[in-house]
């Protein structure tokens, strides 16, 4: 396996501290089309932060970047852009955004899941009472407008909310934990403290049916995960196992895959960019990385393959690099993240972050030589105490870019082809759109038990020496 490269390095650099939270924030989301990052926590709000990058060639009376702290860099500037009262009656643990940006999806303790979406894309005509979905074994799954939707937004004000929930998916009986939109928004994923996952359909008119309920898991299921290219999907658990799982078109989705050699509760999943890893992070203080192997792979190295099946060849996904000796504590949160940097094999970077308080980020690489499965990873940055004594609940890295046109003329998503390590096909794409002169994927978001969202970036950073030059 390759080695992490301990070097002394230089610490994050902090872009922005955003407070406002009453109580422990959890998980963090960036919209992919639209400048706002949504966090959510304990107090039951979420909170959208917008943010946007100033200019001297694009300043206007109208515009924020008037500033002259801000107007002469492109450093991003963050505001906070609305405070959404979810009525969930618990925690809401985690937040998660569609492909296309339009709607918003989140995980409570309360055992439900919130779907909320623009006003300004609501049709009030078709927004259904109640949309039941069921499950042949006895499981009942529905959205319907219930509290939710009566207690979010519901009186009008001179300052008209932006956001409001258009219905609630019910089924599950224990707190949910996690929820996650696949990489076409067509099919949702949650699960929850009663060990079970569910799929939902995203039908139109904002109408969800459950499509499956998977009890793979003998314990409290903490995190779902999709594949970036493939409706691959990941859950972690209190079990300490990683479940794959696929549709079969004939039959139902199903677990083709258990990933072990944790030893304690699996927190937090993420998949390379390039969707040829993943990534765990655990109680047992270590990063697991996985990679995936194709058939032909897998016939090169006498593998047997799982999850074939007609008009599937089948893969195999096999740990090749354990990263440890980082945290001190549980890891509760890892992100794999693009890097816009030329460096030779680069395959992006990964934030890890957790019970110590401190955020660490590695520069994942290709191993020149194709016989080895493990990448090169090395220590890039990290920071102690990010948020003071607090734990640090998640790490979430910027998209490369904001989607210019998250749905193509026939209102399908558009989905962003990458090469085989990470990077946009079509470069020059990025310019012109709304991020595309500026380095996205450079932003680095952390949430934590004080409250407070944090952005941050590498040393080495145009961002770094222009705030630091304010």
């Amino acid at each position: 396996m390759a080695m992490v490269q301990e070097a002394p390095k230089p610490k994050l650099h902090l872009l922005a501290e955003l407070q406002g939270h009453s109580d422990r924030a959890w998980h963090l989301a960036w919209n992919p089309c639209l400048p706002i990052l949504a966090s959510c926590s304990t107090d039951k709000d979420v909170r959208l932060h917008s943010y946007s990058f100033p200019s001297s060639s694009s300043s206007s009376s109208s515009s924020p970047s008037n500033d002259p702290s801000t107007s002469a860099n492109s450093t991003p500037v963050f505001n906070l852009r609305e405070v959404i009262p979810t009525g969930h009656k618990r925690t809401v643990r985690q937040v998660a955004w569609s492909p296309s940006g339009k709607t918003l999806a989140t995980a409570s303790f309360d055992s439900t899941v919130g779907i909320w979406e623009r006003i300004e894309d609501i049709d009030a005509n078709t927004v259904p009472i109640s949309s039941p979905g069921s499950y042949q074994n006895g499981f009942q799954g529905s959205l319907k407008s219930s509290s939710l939707a009566a207690n979010s937004n519901a009186a009008k004000r001179d300052d008209e909310p932006e956001w409001d929930c258009i219905g609630t998916l019910e089924g599950h009986e224990s707190e949910c934990k996690s929820v996650a939109f696949s990489h076409t928004g067509s099919v949702l994923a949650s699960c929850s403290r009663d060990k079970s996952v569910w799929i939902w359909e995203v039908q139109p008119d904002a109408e969800f049916e459950c499509l499956s309920v998977l009890m793979e898991h003998s314990q409290d299921v903490k995190v779902v995960a999709w594949h970036p290219k493939d409706e691959i999907l990941a859950s972690a658990s209190y079990d300490d196992a990683i479940k794959l799982y696929i549709d079969d078109p004939s039959d139902d989705w199903f677990c083709f895959s258990t990933l072990t050699g944790h030893t304690s509760t699996v927190w937090s999943l993420s998949f390379s960019p390039c969707g040829n890893f993943l990534a765990s992070a655990s109680d047992d203080r270590t990063v697991r990385l996985w990679r995936r192997l194709s058939a032909e792979e897998c016939a090169e190295r006498n593998m047997q393959v799982e999850g074939k099946m007609p008009g599937r060849k089948g893969e195999k996904w096999v740990c090749v690099s354990v990263l440890k000796s980082w945290h001190s504590r549980t890891i509760y949160s890892v992100s794999w993240g693009f890097d816009a940097s030329e460096r030779e094999g680069n395959l992006g970077r990964i934030a890890t972050a957790g019970g110590d308080g401190k955020i660490c980020v590695f520069e994942i690489s290709r191993d020149p030589d194709v016989t080895k499965l493990a990448p090169i990873t090395k220590l890039a940055a990290q920071i102690e105490s990010a948020h003071g004594v607090s734990d640090v609940n998640c790490v979430s890295w910027a998209p490369a870019r904001l989607s210019d046109n998250p749905e193509d003329e026939n209102g399908e998503n558009s989905i962003e082809e990458l090469d085989d390590e990470g990077h946009p096909l079509n470069r020059s794409r990025l310019k012109g759109s709304l991020a595309g002169d500026h380095d996205m994927c450079d932003l680095l978001a952390s949430a934590g038990d004080d409250g407070t969202i944090k952005v941050w970036v590498l040393p080495t950073s145009k961002y770094a020496a222009e705030s630091s030059s304010n």
